[in-house]
């Protein structure tokens, strides 16, 4: 494999680590999925550099969001 390949690689697993890890609370591995909405791109770009300033995700707000709204289920 490519030297890029393999820098593509550990990001894609480093990201899954991540995520597992940080969003799921339950023993087993859940499988992921995306959740696509679409939003004006100013919008996108407002809500990503605040989410960077914080430290956070975006798709940890929408999660939390998600959850406080719908609850767990």
């Amino acid at each position: 494999m490519s030297k890029y390949g393999d820098l593509i690689k550990k990001a894609r697993e480093s990201e899954q680590e991540f995520l597992i890890s940080g969003l799921a609370s339950q023993e087993e591995k859940e499988q992921f999925v995306n959740l696509c909405i679409k939003v004006p791109l100013s919008q996108r770009r407002y809500w990503m550099s605040k989410a960077k300033e914080q430290g956070i995700t975006v798709t940890s707000v929408i999660v939390e969001a998600l959850t406080k709204k719908f609850g767990e289920p």
